[in-house]
């Protein structure tokens, strides 16, 4: 069992509830990690028996141009997405970081942590 992430991605994008968010938009980063077994691509050094990182970034990317309200069910779409790509992954874990939250004070970060299949029932 092996993990792929890509860690620090950047993105301007509307999500919030407020509607100041909504019209100025933030800074967020996204972490993501897809735990599968990549034993045969490390073997063959195949790119199809493993998770494409490109293919990971181009799921954050769309979901970060579509706004939505909570970062929660920001992290629950891009899972699904992930899931739909590699069905055979045995955990997904999704952090996506708002920079500098307006809320009254010096905040660097507001974070949500979403994760497969911990937080699935």
């Amino acid at each position: 069992m092996g993990k792929v992430s890509l860690e620090g991605i950047e993105f301007h994008a509307f999500h919030g509830v407020f509607s100041e968010e909504k019209k100025l938009g933030n800074r967020f980063t996204v972490d993501l990690h897809v735990y599968t077994d990549f034993e045969k691509a490390m073997r063959t050094d195949d790119l199809k028996y493993t998770v494409d990182y490109f293919k990971l970034y181009q799921i954050a990317k769309a979901h970060m141009q579509v706004p939505v309200k909570l970062l929660e069910h920001l992290g629950h779409l891009m899972i699904g997405d992930i899931l739909k790509a590699y069905p055979e992954s045995t955990q997904i874990e999704v952090v996506i970081k708002k920079h500098n939250p307006a809320l009254g004070g010096v905040v660097n970060f507001s974070v949500v942590e979403v994760a497969y299949p911990r937080d699935y029932q």
